[in-house]
């Protein structure tokens, strides 16, 4: 466990997993420390590094992203689904049960490999990550955009209209967090909502990047609720 938070409860990912009985799961290789540094200040890294156990399980959340990103390399959509979340970290620092940023990480590493020129994120987690809006501040390359706060029909629109308004791109990122749902923090999103989001994904990247595509998980912490959610945006993505 990487914090003593109730949000941060056991069996998160145990919840999930019921639900996705018949996905083929491949476990990751942690990040290195040079991956990390494509984000993340030294300081920053060492003292994430203090915290050995934490440190560990970070990589390893660091190195599933970044599996998940490279299966989308080969026009297989993948999700990612690891713990600790990522998009509260910054280059220099990190909150909300966020050590490194998962998302950006697995994003810039396929930019200085050459393998992507342009890339979008899209964060539909309640929350803003800061992290990822910081981590590209400036950089017209990758472009964030944190889904508007609201109903379904709300969150749906704006969704649909800030794809339809990218003109390029190589990738499609999303930073996939579940709190939003009317049983968990936001009390917003009905699990069909989650599904129609993961089909608008799956469309746009089919038509705009031949369909590379790649979710990771972020927030989303009612256990009894999780694990159909989830699953219900991977059916609309896949």
């Amino acid at each position: 466990m990487y914090s003593s938070n109730p949000a941060a409860a056991p069996g998160r990912l145990e919840a999930i997993l019921e639900e996705l009985v018949g996905y083929e799961l491949i476990e990751p290789q942690p990040a290195s420390e040079q991956d990390l540094e494509l984000i993340h200040t030294r300081e920053h890294i060492s003292r994430v590094r203090s915290m050995d156990e934490v440190y560990k399980v970070a990589l390893l959340a660091v190195g599933g992203a970044i599996m998940a990103s490279e299966i989308a390399m080969s026009s297989e959509p993948a999700f990612g689904l690891i713990r600790p979340p990522g998009h509260h970290a910054s280059p220099g620092s990190s909150w909300g049960f966020c050590y490194f940023n998962n998302i950006a990480i697995s994003v810039e590493r396929l930019r200085r490999l050459g393998k992507i020129r342009r890339a979008i994120i899209i964060d539909i987690d309640l929350h803003y990550g800061d992290g990822t809006a910081n981590a590209f501040a400036g950089n017209p390359d990758v472009v964030y955009h944190h889904v508007a706060l609201g109903g379904g029909e709300v969150f749906l629109e704006d969704l649909a209209s800030f794809l339809d308004s990218v003109r390029e791109c190589d990738i499609v990122a999303v930073s996939a967090g579940f709190d939003r749902h009317v049983e968990d923090w936001g009390e917003m999103l009905e699990t069909e909502d989650y599904h129609e989001a993961g089909k608008l994904v799956k469309e746009f990247s089919e038509e705009a990047c031949e369909g590379r595509r790649y979710a990771v998980l972020e927030g989303g912490y009612n256990h009894r609720v999780l694990g159909r959610n989830v699953r219900a945006f991977i059916e609309g993505f896949e």
